[in-house]
């Protein structure tokens, strides 16, 4: 079991779970951290534009399952697909920043 008892921010929770910065545990853990906050974005997007995940895929010519999975975050996603689905299916616009 882990020692806690000095672990005094967030920042240093974190690397005591999943390693510093670089490390291929981190950047394992920082990967799946995007894909879940992306999965749920596109689900709070889906629902408020009142669409089924089957009505999401048609006007943006991909499949229900493949939705699904992203909603899960267990698909993976090309950023062209990504633009494509909140643009196109959601009306919404996408902006990236890069720490």
């Amino acid at each position: 079991m882990k020692n806690y008892e000095n672990i005094k921010s967030f920042d240093e929770l974190i690397e005591a779970e999943h390693g510093k910065i670089g490390t291929e545990s981190r950047n394992k853990y920082e990967e799946n951290s995007q894909m879940f906050i992306i999965s749920e974005m596109l689900k709070e997007a889906r629902k408020e534009a009142k669409l089924t995940q089957e009505q999401l895929a048609e006007k943006t010519g991909t499949k229900k399952s493949y939705i699904s999975k992203l909603e899960n975050g267990k698909g993976n996603i090309q950023l062209s697909t990504l633009i494509r689905i909140f643009e196109i299916g959601l009306n919404k616009r996408i902006g990236l920043t890069f720490l």
